[in-house]
């Protein structure tokens, strides 16, 4: 609850009035003095009044590409029995404020207002809550309130389409890609038998130590499994521009273009970026969510160290794409540690003008300026 300068001028001006009337016996002023601080009072308990609002919000759709058009259509109900609204309201979008009418609305009836929501840039937008303000007929005093909750919509990276995915070192069952002369089966683990498992797959040595049967799972290793790993640390990516760094986007865009290939092709595929240990949560919602992280690069403390580490350590694929900006060119030595464990090492560099960049020795470095000159390159590897 806020008092406007108006409200404060009559607030004033009623205590001068009645310290005149009573001190130099004046009822008239005294009076004067009355009415206005009753004004004041009216005007506080108009505004201690809370309208009752249903506020809904839905996105179509909610999670969008970037650049392509998504709408936010915003319902509000006045619950109220007896007492229409009449408020100034306004929704927000992301920065942007998004004017609703609410004047005159009336017990039991609603209003709809539908608006774009800016996908110009990746990321996650949120919307809401409506903030409602309310002020008495003199306008001696104002509050503001927020109604409803927030909703989001996903900005997905740019995806440009890949031809080509990489072929992995083996053999893949049914015949899609080939590099060497046979595939694998390999065991995985131990589950309880259910009705329907074959009784050839049934681990007897198991079963007879529980006291059940005890079934193998199994695990293809066959196609090849390819690790997409984002460098999201702020010194990798120093160009910016309005707080955005045009690099990075470009390189979620890869990211983005490279998931969305493999998905295609029903390949196994993992994405980790350097600077956040969660790796859970759908592919493309992950990447729109992604932002710079400053880090204590080129030190011990250095994500990139941590992360290569456990790359060498827990073996998640064959083929391992590698995606950074012109800050980190002297950072491939890490990745290129990475071969003995990942036949196929490929790195992205956004931003290097064409240089390529030292320590990159038997590595694919594919030089790029944005998403689609990444793709164009990515297409023309013939390692593939």
């Amino acid at each position: 609850m806020t008092i406007t300068s108006r409200g404060i001028g009559l607030l004033v001006g009623a205590a001068l009035l009645l310290v005149a009337g009573f001190r130099f016996g004046y009822p008239e002023l005294a009076l004067l003095g009355s009415t206005a601080a009753i004004a004041v009072a009216c005007a506080a308990g108009n505004a201690a009044w809370r309208p009752r609002l249903d506020v809904t919000r839905v996105a179509d759709p909610d999670r969008v590409g970037r650049g392509e058009p998504a709408t936010m259509t915003l319902s509000v109900r006045n619950s109220a029995r007896l007492r229409s609204a009449n408020l100034i309201a306004e929704d927000r979008c992301g920065t942007r404020p998004v004017p609703v009418p609410l004047l005159r609305l009336r017990p039991g009836r609603d209003t709809t207002v539908s608006y774009p929501v800016p996908t110009i840039r990746r990321g996650v937008i949120a919307v809401g809550p409506l903030r409602v303000t309310g002020r008495d007929a003199l306008g001696l005093i104002t509050v503001a309130r927020s109604h409803g909750g927030t909703a989001q919509v996903w900005v997905h990276p740019r995806i440009h389409p890949l031809a080509a995915v990489p072929a992995g070192v083996a053999r893949s069952m049914d015949g899609r890609v080939d590099k060497v002369p046979h595939g694998s089966i390999t065991f995985d683990s131990l589950r309880e038998y259910v009705v329907g498992d074959e009784l050839r797959r049934v681990h007897w040595r198991s079963s007879a130590k529980v006291g059940e049967l005890m079934v193998k799972e199994q695990l293809d290793t066959s196609l090849p499994r390819i690790v997409v790993l984002l460098d999201n640390r702020a010194g990798a990516h120093p160009g910016r521009v309005d707080g955005i760094a045009e690099t990075f986007e470009s390189a979620c865009e890869a990211a983005a273009s490279v998931v969305v290939a493999a998905r295609r092709e029903d390949l196994p595929v993992t994405l980790l970026l350097v600077a956040d240990s969660d790796g859970s949560g759908e592919f493309l919602d992950r990447l729109a969510a992604a932002d710079l992280v400053p880090g204590a690069q080129g030190t011990e403390g250095d994500p990139l160290r941590t992360t290569t580490l456990r790359l060498r350590q827990e073996k998640l694929g064959d083929t391992l794409v590698f995606l950074t900006g012109p800050g980190a060119a002297a950072d491939l030595g890490y990745v290129g540690a990475l071969r003995p464990g990942y036949p196929s090492v490929v790195a992205g560099v956004f931003g290097a003008g064409g240089q390529t960049p030292a320590g990159s020795a038997g590595l694919v470095v594919i030089d790029a300026a944005d998403g689609a000159e990444f793709a164009a390159e990515w297409d023309g590897v013939r390692r593939w």
